[in-house]
């Protein structure tokens, strides 16, 4: 039985939009995307000092496991041409899992719900925007309650209603 999985997109080399609507595109071949935030145009958050991302956030529906769908989303990246050259760095495109369902995963190489997301206004912005409701396992709040308790800083501009029109 499929399960729903939330993954959070980015990308701040090349053309932006071009690289989230290909991830977008190989990520639908593995599951069937059920929603897809707008994109929004995102200050870096860790490191300032490289250009700006695009981001939006997916909700998947899929059969595969977590740790699979990370194998998946690894392989995507690869096949997009990320280069891992410095931690939070300049990238093509990254794709992290933020929840998968109501599962807790603590493992190695394997976090869900995403260890930052609360803190994170371009992981919450989008998220809210498609699933409202979505909760967080582990502080039992939903997106929307996530992104109330946000504070202000993190600047987050959201640039078109459909992804597919950007």
């Amino acid at each position: 039985m499929a399960e729903t999985a939330y993954l959070s997109l980015g990308s701040n080399l090349g053309d932006r939009a071009a690289n989230l609507r290909e991830a977008l595109t190989q990520l639908n071949s593995v599951g069937h995307l059920v929603a897809v935030s707008a994109f929004y145009e995102t200050q870096p958050v860790d490191v300032p000092e490289q250009p700006w991302f695009l981001n939006c956030v997916a909700a998947i529906a899929t059969d595969l496991t977590p740790r699979e769908l990370l194998s998946t989303v690894l392989q995507i990246e690869t096949s997009m041409g990320r280069l891992r050259m410095a931690a939070k760095g300049p990238r093509k495109i990254d794709i992290d899992i933020v929840l998968f369902d109501d599962r807790v995963v603590d493992e190695p190489r394997l976090k869900i719900p995403h260890p930052a997301m609360h803190r994170r206004r371009f992981v919450l912005e989008p998220l809210a925007e498609i699933a409202p409701g979505a909760r967080h396992p582990e502080l039992d709040k939903t997106a929307r309650e996530l992104l109330a308790d946000l504070a202000e800083g993190q600047t987050v501009r959201r640039l078109a209603s459909t992804s597919q029109s950007t």
